[in-house]
């Protein structure tokens, strides 16, 4: 073979490998359902990030106070944690997608009401406080409900995937979300960002409509309160499952809460404004939806172990290396590798977990990975806002990014224990 041949032939074969790289990436979007959602959460998402930075830009402003952002953030999320385990009972005994219609709706009606008070500029903090708090209750059953309901608009074969692209899909508005906001809240004001996050709403519930889901087998055999004791007892005695959940609390509780302290960097640290903010966030975003791609390149779940454990310890130091930055460009920078070590954590622990629990358990076990996740992220936030307002946001960021590599090294230590019974969990649901 000549070397003209050769050359021919090794490009051709690259090229094909690309484009099954690609169709393997994108493969749950061969689901009708799940393009109706993936398009529809896309546009969905975009407005949710413009409002959550538009909302703390708007508490900073009003109040000038950390401890208040945090309580914000407190008030907005510690439902999540206090009503998740009913969320999860909610999605294992009702039809999902209807309930994820009905959460949808709800959270539109809310950002309206924002949108207004703020629009017509008699908004008041205590208001912002409440609306948060009621969108948190609702998102007390919508998370774990719309974690549950993607097994079936893809299947099990395709779930992996499917985790992956959700969690790329809500990381590329996280680039886009903050960045819009922030032109928006210095032109226009905050009142824009939460209308056109009210009108976001109608794309996802007009693709939930669309869909055409087959019924589900539902028993109603227990309780409510047995049927949620019994996914707590399988979620603390399958250790695996345990382990991963530890791991997630404790980032979620000492280093996730880094963005509510956001505002205070852009504006007293790098002395900038609300585009300041939304480009800080965007810079996170950005690595997480490169981290969740690069998940979505797998087409299986080995390794997924290790990755938590390394992306926990590359999390933290990426954090420590953040809040001693007082250059702009450098601190968007290091919030790339903060973004993407966040994602990949979060997204292989999401991953390992919904491989290993069996589909009638699934909505109440992933109630408590929402609990972990987004419910320690207030309790963080209210403790993260009191300390940054004694020793400053930059060492309090320092001290959760310690945390993270404390629980990165300590999962990484046990992990070898951990994955006997974890294949075993695999293979009684088909997936080992």
């Amino acid at each position: 073979m000549s070397i003209a041949e050769k050359v021919k032939t090794d490009t051709s074969g690259s090229s094909h490998h690309s484009r099954l790289s690609f169709a393997d990436m994108a493969r749950a979007l061969k689901h009708r359902n799940f393009q109706l959602f993936f398009s529809g959460q896309l546009i969905s998402l975009i407005g949710t990030w413009m409002d959550n930075v538009a909302e703390g830009w708007l508490v900073y402003r009003l109040t000038g106070s950390s401890l208040l952002l945090g309580v914000a953030t407190f008030a907005g999320q510690i439902p999540v944690f206090l009503l998740a385990p009913l969320g999860g009972m909610i999605a294992d005994r009702w039809d999902r997608r209807k309930v994820v219609i009905a959460t949808q709706a709800a959270s539109m009606i809310l950002a309206s009401m924002l949108a207004a008070l703020t629009l017509m500029r008699i908004v008041k903090v205590w208001e912002v406080i409440v609306l948060a708090a009621l969108l948190g209750m609702v998102n007390a059953v919508d998370i774990p409900t719309r974690q549950a309901f993607l097994v079936e608009m893809v299947g099990r074969e395709d779930l992996m995937n499917a985790i992956a692209l959700n969690s790329s899909m809500f990381n590329a508005a996280r680039v886009v979300g903050p960045s819009v906001a922030g032109i928006i809240v210095a032109w226009k004001g905050e009142g824009w960002c939460f209308l056109l996050n009210a009108i976001s709403y109608i794309a996802v519930i007009a693709g939930l409509l669309a869909m055409k889901v087959g019924r589900r087998s539902i028993a109603h055999v227990a309780s409510p309160l047995d049927h949620i004791a019994e996914g707590f007892r399988f979620a603390w005695d399958a250790a695996p499952i345990r382990s991963i959940l530890l791991v997630v609390a404790l980032v979620s509780l000492v280093a996730t809460p880094y963005a509510v302290l956001m505002p205070i960097f852009a504006a007293k640290i790098l002395h900038g404004n609300a585009r300041t903010l939304g480009i800080l966030m965007a810079g996170s975003g950005l690595g997480a939806m490169t981290g969740a791609l690069l998940l979505a390149a797998r087409s299986d779940i080995r390794g997924l172990g290790r990755w938590v454990a390394i992306s926990g310890v590359g999390f933290g130091t990426a954090l420590i290396c953040f809040s001693f930055s007082r250059v702009f460009p450098l601190s968007v920078a290091l919030l790339i590798p903060v973004g993407f070590c966040a994602m990949v954590l979060l997204g292989s622990a999401n991953t390992l977990i919904q491989s290993m629990v069996p589909d009638r358990l699934r909505g109440r076990t992933m109630a408590i990975y929402s609990m972990m996740f987004m419910g320690m992220v207030p309790v963080g936030a209210l403790i993260s806002g009191a300390l940054a307002g004694r020793v400053g946001a930059p060492w309090t960021v320092a001290v959760g990014g310690i945390g993270a590599i404390v629980g990165g090294i300590l999962f990484g230590r046990h992990l070898p224990k951990l994955r006997v019974e974890a294949r075993r969990l695999m293979s009684d649901q088909g997936l080992a």
